[in-house]
């Protein structure tokens, strides 16, 4: 170990991570003390990491941290992670990030402080490449195109920032690729909750927890689309056709438009959502270039709507996973297994129930048969803990059916995931 230059024992120290953990394995030796001072590029601060952050008083804790951070040179990355601490003293705080604004690329901020410390203030035209905030508010952001000439990455958890701050913040980032949103409050000016955000360069996009009446995004280059556990009356995605993966769980949306030009999608993951199916078909139906498609814990608007397989196997010829959960009501499946076109090139097929019946084996065995060249079969399932006699009995005459199902089909890798 006596041979190892000092860069290489700074980058061990990085990846610790934990600055506990630096500080114990600095001691080592002189060697290792300077590798810390000079040569590390990456700190930890997170309650969650240590139980005796919760033990020490906050001004006790600003001591620690602040000898730790002023005992280096050069850090690129910085995480302090205080979520259930008491607040700090904002100069001290100011203090950590003045010292090390000039060389951080990543920066994780969940600090409470008292008064708020303007982050963007104090890193703007820096190096930053990523930016995460939590517990923080944002005011009287500056419409400063060159803010943030470097960020590529933006988070914002649980902060409060106006809609048109949150839309100046993004245009102060010429080179943002991703974007995430968790539950922020929205100062709005008038009674309508209205957000609308531009970006050419956004390529991913995650929103979560959100409630408004309008959410217009403008992406010309955007990739990826997360939407959970929002509740929006309208949300409108304008982009150029590049959208390639498009994701929504949970959401509570009246109008939903992602865009005419679909062409490029390539993974739609739908799951506890309800679902206007012809609407929805058509919106998707050009994306010809679809290879995974999830329809999961789905509520059809209208219970007589029937999503017709024979169509999914046309319009989506290179679909090569699809996912499907098993929904029966008054005797009748939301999924159609008539036809002659078969899906040909799905190889892995995931399929799930909440409440079983002793239709779901047949079930099943129709999708069986519109795989001719399956590999994988994932069955996921709902098992209450208080069982009544009769569903111990579905249980076992479904286990005993797919026993024998599978005996017609050697070749396939079948798997069980229970809830």
């Amino acid at each position: 170990m006596e041979h190892l230059p000092v860069e290489v024992i700074g980058n061990i120290l990085s990846r610790l991570g934990g600055a506990r953990d630096v500080v114990i394995a600095s001691a080592t030796c002189r060697k290792w003390r300077e590798a810390c001072r000079k040569h590390l590029h990456t700190l930890s601060f997170n309650s969650n990491d240590w139980h005796a952050y919760h033990d020490l008083t906050p001004s006790r804790l600003e001591i620690l941290i602040t000898q730790t951070i002023f005992q280096t040179t050069g850090l690129q990355g910085l995480s302090i992670f205080m979520d259930d601490v008491d607040e700090f003293s904002a100069s001290t705080v100011i203090a950590w990030l003045m010292y090390t604004r000039e060389t951080l690329h990543r920066l994780i901020y969940n600090v409470r402080t008292n008064p708020n410390v303007n982050i963007l203030e104090i890193c703007g035209r820096q190096k930053l490449e990523t930016l995460e905030l939590s517990h923080n508010s944002i005011t009287g952001v500056e419409p400063n195109f060159q803010r943030f000439p470097c960020l590529k990455s933006l988070s914002l958890s649980h902060v409060s920032i106006s809609a048109l701050d949150l839309n100046l913040l993004l245009t102060a980032c010429p080179k943002i690729e991703t974007l995430g949103l968790v539950n922020p409050e929205i100062a709005m000016s008038d009674a309508q909750v209205t957000v609308e955000l531009s970006s050419p360069t956004l390529k991913s996009v995650y929103v979560e927890a959100i409630s408004l009446d309008k959410f217009i995004l403008e992406a010309d280059s955007i990739e990826s689309l997360h939407l959970k556990d929002c509740a929006l009356e309208l949300f409108e995605l304008i982009g150029k056709g590049t959208l390639k993966h498009f994701k929504i769980d949970d959401v509570s949306v009246i109008h939903l438009d992602i865009g005419d030009t679909v062409d490029n999608l390539e993974i739609i993951d739908v799951s506890n959502f309800t679902i206007m199916w012809p609407k929805f078909y058509q919106m998707i139906s050009k994306s010809s270039n679809i290879r995974k498609l999830r329809l999961w814990d789905v509520v059809f608007d209208d219970e007589d709507e029937i999503v017709d397989l024979e169509n999914i196997a046309v319009c989506f010829p290179r679909l090569s996973h699809l996912a499907l959960s098993y929904d029966l009501r008054d005797g009748v499946v939301n999924y159609d297994l008539q036809g002659t076109s078969h899906l040909e090139n799905v190889i892995i097929l995931e399929l799930g129930w909440t409440i079983i019946n002793d239709l779901f084996s047949n079930w099943v065995e129709g999708m069986l048969k519109l795989c001719p060249n399956l590999k994988k079969l994932v069955i996921h399932g709902v098992v209450s803990e208080a069982k009544s006699h009769e569903e111990c009995q579905i249980l076992a005459n479904f286990t005993s059916s797919i026993v024998q199902l599978m005996r017609k089909y050697m070749h396939i890798d079948v798997q069980f995931d229970y809830d």
